[in-house]
């Protein structure tokens, strides 16, 4: 087997800083590749800018062959030039980031060897033959050759590959834990994995694409956003083509390179230049939380979501539900309930089952041959689970509806003190099963749960960000109404089975409400599809993992809480951004205009607040200014504008004044203190 790779270095390397030299080295030759006018069009408003650049730059040599002045147009050509390089730039250094951790992640992907399992036993082939149905036998330090899912065996595995995180996990057949990963290591135990993808087609193969931008579709958003810039630029386009006729009539001349310069400080060229960037920076902070977004949308959707759909076990609770105490019925003893949870739970797989056989154990249980026994595995229908045994005996264990419903059914009564023990147990948001003897009640086994410690207050912060939290559970109405009330959540589902996630799901859509959800077995594959953000856990079924738009590779559930915080950074960030450029250009419309005309017209002299030198002086200032902001924002963009839960009306408040405001009052203090400059000079 090939050696491991330094997982955590490469990781490290995947994470560069925002400036590192080498990325700034590559941004820079890009900046100047992008200048082509394919990749031009791709950016309406940076496309105008790239036009006037050239209009400017013909200008300026004409006039130099014919001997006129020609320095002031080729001012205006250089810095226009500047302009549409440094939106390449935030473009290009956005993209650069993400080729430096797909080169990173590339070289973590090796061409590792494989024990294939055939009919005639065992061949080691290479990692790039092995083919979607493959069974591979993977054993204790070997490297996990392909993406699959457990089938036989149990193993801890060293998952630092993908997650970054140190702590080994537990994969295990027959689970919802079940999946694993290629170029992970099995440290303990042996597995027997089936493939479930091709080569070019792993996960990590995907992720790869995905950090590199070649998956990255513009979003919904980004799109209408585009398409207001672009009418916002057409518009400003009209006018600027009508000005020199206005102007003829009151005696002013207006030369086309400062028509050109006039267009391009009132159009929205600074978000236009950070747009693109904004879009990959999102995927980019998503990846940097261990989240692989499938596209660009899920993670602008997450930031717009109205319904977080939330498990109790794992993501509200700590999840790991432990038997505490048997209560029998009366005239059951003690010692017979702890025999019938025993011999229930000896095929049970979930630690929950596991716990049970400890506990029983524990306080004096008898031991079990399981020869001869046949075991009813659980099921999120039937939600039961037991064993027949040899003699004929049926022992069952499961939610006290389903338990009660099977006792009704075969005529047997209800013992009087059984309801009382469920409800006793529920009230202290422990679970309660009920156990059977050929569907005789026997008495109640109770699972204790903790809830997380700041789950609370994390549903706070999405209550204050306009969420509603509805927290789903297979458990009783009592016990879910105890964790939900601990937890703070603000409604819940009870005795919950698949269909009824996905029953909810479109119930919420057709409010008109964006639905979010995670999940990571097979039976939540249906509603992760249907959500409109779907967050699988990476240890999950491969089912679940093709159905969401987001896998989590740290498997864990509350990370559904941090995808939407990083949804609403994005959009904050891009409306922070597109409200600032927008006073920009209200700003400087203030610096231009009246510079042109209050020399013929003295009424606009009022206008003139900045009292720039010159009209001359005034348009370079302006286009001076309007070619620096974009650098100066650039790392604004890429880190995103800090996210505050609060209301919509606050978060509105706060972009008004701080970018709004910002953006009026920055270009009068930059302008003027450029136009000091320049009229040195002019």
């Amino acid at each position: 087997m090939n050696p491991s790779p330094d997982f955590k270095t490469l990781r490290r390397q995947a994470r560069k800083a925002t400036f590192d030299r080498s990325l700034i080295n590559q941004a820079l030759k890009q900046s100047f590749l992008y200048l082509a006018p394919r990749r031009q069009l791709r950016n309406p408003v940076m496309f105008v800018v790239w036009v006037g650049t050239a209009v400017t730059f013909y200008i300026a040599l004409a006039d130099a062959f014919s001997a006129k002045p020609f320095g002031y147009e080729l001012a205006i050509a250089i810095l226009l030039l500047l302009t549409v390089l440094f939106a390449n730039f935030a473009e290009a250094l956005a993209e650069a980031r993400g080729r430096a951790q797909a080169a990173s992640l590339r070289s973590a992907r090796a061409d590792l060897k494989a024990l294939r399992i055939t009919e005639g036993g065992l061949e080691e082939v290479s990692s790039t033959q092995l083919r979607k149905g493959d069974l591979v036998r993977v054993t204790q330090g070997s490297l996990i050759p392909a993406d699959g899912e457990v089938r036989e065996g149990l193993a801890v595995v060293d998952e630092s590959a993908i997650t970054g995180e140190s702590a080994p996990v537990v994969r295990e057949a027959g689970t919802d834990h079940a999946g694993v990963t290629a170029g992970t290591r099995v440290l303990t135990g042996e597995i027997i994995v089936e493939v479930t993808s091709n080569p070019g087609d792993s996960f990590l193969d995907r992720m790869i694409a995905l950090v590199e931008g070649a998956s990255r579709q513009k979003t919904p958003n980004e799109i209408a956003l585009s398409v207001l810039l672009s009418v916002l630029t057409l518009i400003f386009l009209l006018v600027v083509v009508t000005l020199p006729y206005i102007a003829s009539f009151v005696g002013v001349t207006l030369p086309i390179p400062t028509l050109v310069a006039l267009l391009v400080c009132l159009i929205p060229t600074t978000i236009g230049g950070l747009l693109p960037a904004i879009g990959i920076a999102g995927m980019d902070r998503a990846l940097k939380a261990n989240v692989v977004a499938k596209s660009g949308r899920a993670v602008e959707v997450a930031g717009d979501v109205d319904t977080l759909l939330l498990d109790k076990t794992g993501t509200t609770t700590l999840g790991d539900r432990q038997a505490t105490e048997f209560r029998p019925v009366m005239g059951v003893s003690p010692e017979r309930l702890r025999w019938a949870a025993l011999a229930a739970s000896l095929g049970d797989v979930t630690p929950e089952g596991k716990s049970i056989v400890k506990l029983a154990r524990e306080q004096g249980a008898p031991v079990i041959e399981d020869k001869g026994v046949r075991f009813i595995e659980f099921t999120a229908q039937t939600r039961m689970s037991g064993a027949d045994l040899p003699d004929g005996t049926r022992v069952r264990k499961g939610a006290p509806d389903r338990l009660t419903q099977l006792i009704k059914e075969a005529g047997h009564p209800i013992p009087a003190d059984l309801p009382l023990l469920v409800e006793e147990i529920a009230r202290k948001g422990a679970t309660p099963l009920v156990v059977t003897e050929n569907e005789r009640a026997l008495g109640v086994v109770a699972l204790s749960d903790i809830v997380k410690i700041g789950i609370r207050e994390r549903f706070a912060e999405l209550r204050r960000m306009g969420l509603r939290t509805v927290m789903i559970t297979g458990d009783n109405p009592l016990t879910a109404q105890a964790i939900a009330k601990e937890a703070g959540v603000d409604d819940f589902i009870a005795e919950a089975k698949p269909e009824d996630k996905l029953r909810l799901i479109r119930e919420e859509q057709a409010k008109g409400r964006l639905v979010a959800m995670m999940g990571d077995g097979t039976n939540d594959a249906p509603a992760l599809a249907q959500a409109d953000v779907g967050l699988a856990m990476n240890s999950g079924t491969q089912a679940a993992k093709e159905a969401a738009n987001m896998i989590d590779l740290d498997s864990d559930p509350t990370k559904l809480l941090e995808v939407v915080e990083i949804g609403k950074q994005l959009l904050i960030t891009r409306g922070a951004l597109t409200t600032f450029s927008i006073a920009n250009d209200v700003a400087k419309y203030f610096a231009i205009i009246p510079a042109l005309f209050a020399g013929t017209i003295p009424a606009l002299g009022a206008l003139n607040v900045m009292r720039l030198e010159s009209p001359t002086s005034a348009v370079l200032s302006a286009v001076i200014f309007n070619a620096m902001v974009i650098p100066l924002l650039i790392p604004l963009a890429l880190r995103g504008v800090r996210y505050r839960p609060g209301s919509a009306d606050s978060l509105l408040l706060r972009n008004l004044l701080i970018y709004g405001l910002g953006g009026l009052i920055l270009p009068f203090v930059g302008i003027k203190a450029i136009d000091l400059l320049v009229g040195l000079f002019v």
